[in-house]
């Protein structure tokens, strides 16, 4: 980790800076993900009930390693932050990359930089393919805020996709984090179908019916407001599945409420 330890060195006064990493079974992806962030200070990866080689490769690129069982998102997310020994922690997905550009700029910002929180902004890629415009709701998001100061930042209860507090001074980034969101668009539907899985059970226990009325403005906000217009199949798709993802909510609520009362 010797790359580490020189731009530590470099930073100054700024502060250590940790990268974390939340995965599970990533041994395909998370050597490349771990390669992209030796502008930290240390490297955690927090392993979720992980069955590959993950660990091992995370071990050989010198992370630092954290294994439990986490059922609800915000329980592992939290574990991860907490775990960070970091003056500030930088929140990267295995699907995730960080340019040299993005590193370079992280450690400029971080010694004038007060308490609180960067928006980093994302390229988001549908296979080798950059999609820019449509993101938002369960598909993906423009920009993040995944650059923070430790104690700045909770993650709040939910299976997929949960609620943040976050709290200081918000700043905003210029390079991109790199993302690869699915491989295809079979991977896209797939993806579909196991977070309405997942949102439908967070309704369910919450006693919350889902809006189907939410369908029609999600479609519209993604292919008009946001252009997803643009992106020609790519971006009907994006649309496509915002406005389902509601509908299916509903349906998988619904089901399962019928199914439970025949029993």
């Amino acid at each position: 980790m010797a790359a580490m330890g020189e731009a530590a060195g470099a930073a100054g006064g700024a502060g250590r800076l940790s990268a974390l990493v939340v995965a599970r079974d990533e041994e395909a992806r998370i050597a490349d993900c771990l390669a992209s962030l030796r502008f930290a200070d240390e490297i955690v990866v927090l392993l979720d009930r992980s069955r590959d080689r993950t660990g091992e490769i995370a071990r050989a690129a010198g992370a630092r390693i954290v294994e439990g069982a986490w059922e609800l998102e915000a329980d592992r997310r939290n574990a991860g932050i907490a775990a960070c020994g970091g003056d500030w922690i930088l929140e990267v997905d295995a699907d995730e990359r960080a340019t040299p550009a993005l590193g370079a700029e992280i450690r400029a910002a971080l010694p004038a930089a007060p308490d609180g929180y960067f928006i980093v902004p994302m390229a988001n890629h549908v296979g080798t393919h950059l999609v820019r415009h449509g993101w938002g709701a369960y598909n993906g998001v423009a920009a993040k805020p995944i650059l923070f100061r430790k104690g700045t930042k909770r993650v709040l209860e939910g299976r997929v996709h949960p609620k943040i507090e976050i709290t200081g001074t918000r700043a905003a980034l210029h390079n991109p984090l790199v993302h690869f969101v699915d491989r295809d668009l079979s991977d896209m539907i797939a993806r579909l179908n196991r977070y309405t899985d997942l949102a439908a059970l967070d309704a369910r226990d919450a006693g919350r019916k889902p809006q189907l009325g939410q369908a029609v403005r999600r479609f519209w906000k993604s292919y008009v407001a946001r252009h997803g217009h643009r992106e020609g199949a790519y971006g009907l798709a994006l649309a496509t599945f915002s406005a389902l993802y509601p509908l299916l909510i509903f349906l998988k609520v619904a089901t399962a409420r019928d199914g439970s009362k025949k029993e």
